[in-house]
């Protein structure tokens, strides 16, 4: 990874704030919350979900890490990314089952179905692709807070334009792959959250 002058710092500070596992977290607890109208019920459904959607999945990367078969944390060489984008949609697949079965608000499923789905295109096409999963995450989100919460909830939508300059400055992606990646983001998100929330 590059180092050195204000602008990568700033790239990589945005890198980590915007990173799925975060981003993902972050939404969660947001949509389940919101789907109970608040209170306790929304933020354990929320956690419960956070389990398995991002924090097994990372939990697995981190150790990944540790045990030197990744590089790093962003699973930044493409040939690496196979296994754990596939660990992480067992994760999902299994937590959003669980949820299903403990009766979670559909707004809960929509986004662990979401999710699966994000991660078996993204698993495709890791294969022969680096597409940027930090951009698709992030525009994924933007999507999901607008259905969610209305239109005034577009005011993230910079958060686009951030992350992709993050993940471009820092050279992991070519612009390209960021644009590939908001646009597999949005388009999952706006179906499949869409459609079964």
């Amino acid at each position: 990874m590059p180092r050195g002058g204000p602008a990568l710092r700033l790239a990589r500070l945005v890198t980590e704030l915007t990173a799925p596992a975060v981003l993902v977290s972050l939404l969660t607890v947001v949509v389940a919350w919101h789907s109970t109208r608040g209170g306790t019920t929304g933020l354990i459904w929320g956690l419960l979900a956070t389990l398995f959607v991002s924090g097994i999945p990372f939990a697995y990367i981190l150790g990944g890490v540790r045990r030197g078969r990744l590089t790093d944390h962003h699973v930044g060489v493409r040939e690496q990314r196979r296994v754990p984008l596939l660990f992480g949609l067992c994760s999902v697949a299994a937590g959003l089952a669980l949820l299903a079965v403990l009766g979670a608000p559909r707004p809960v499923l929509a986004l662990a179905a979401a999710g699966v789905v994000g991660l078996v295109v993204a698993v495709a096409v890791s294969h022969w692709w680096k597409m940027s999963i930090h951009s698709a995450v992030a525009a994924g989100s933007v999507v999901v807070l607008v259905l969610t919460f209305g239109a005034r909830l577009l005011v993230t939508a910079p958060l686009l334009a951030l992350v992709g300059w993050s993940r471009v400055r820092l050279r992991d992606h070519t612009v390209a792959q960021v644009v590939a990646g908001g646009a597999l983001g949005a388009l999952t998100a706006a179906l499949v959250f869409a459609t079964l929330r």
